[in-house]
């Protein structure tokens, strides 16, 4: 079985819809981060104060099938109708693999014996 590491870095405000909307694909599970961005466009001040959007990073290992579906479902979310994207999602591949969840391995498996 191949696996995939799931990044998707969203606003911190969307961060429950897209928890929810992987879910809803098929992800069983995931790691959450904060984090910040510095982007391409100069930073907002008010007042003097630099406002910084907080970010939240969603790390998610799951079978190679099953990433494309979940990028897609958190894709949606954030460029909704083709719009400029609020986040990034993206997919690599995981050459080894060690600690991962038997239960999960097997939700997988299942998963690909009801599809095929």
């Amino acid at each position: 079985m191949k696996f995939s590491l799931l990044v998707a870095i969203v606003p911190e405000e969307m961060e429950q819809e897209c928890i929810d909307a992987a879910t809803e694909a098929g992800a069983v599970g995931m790691t959450l981060m904060s984090g910040r961005g510095i982007g391409g466009e100069r930073k907002k001040t008010f007042f003097g104060l630099t406002y910084e959007g907080s970010q939240s990073v969603m790390l998610m290992t799951l079978e190679k099938g099953l990433s494309l579906k979940v990028l897609k479902a958190i894709r949606d979310l954030l460029s909704p109708s083709g719009e400029d994207s609020k986040g990034l999602v993206m997919t690599l591949p995981v050459e080894h693999l060690g600690g991962i969840d038997m239960s999960q391995i097997k939700r997988f498996e299942e998963r690909l014996r009801h599809e095929a």
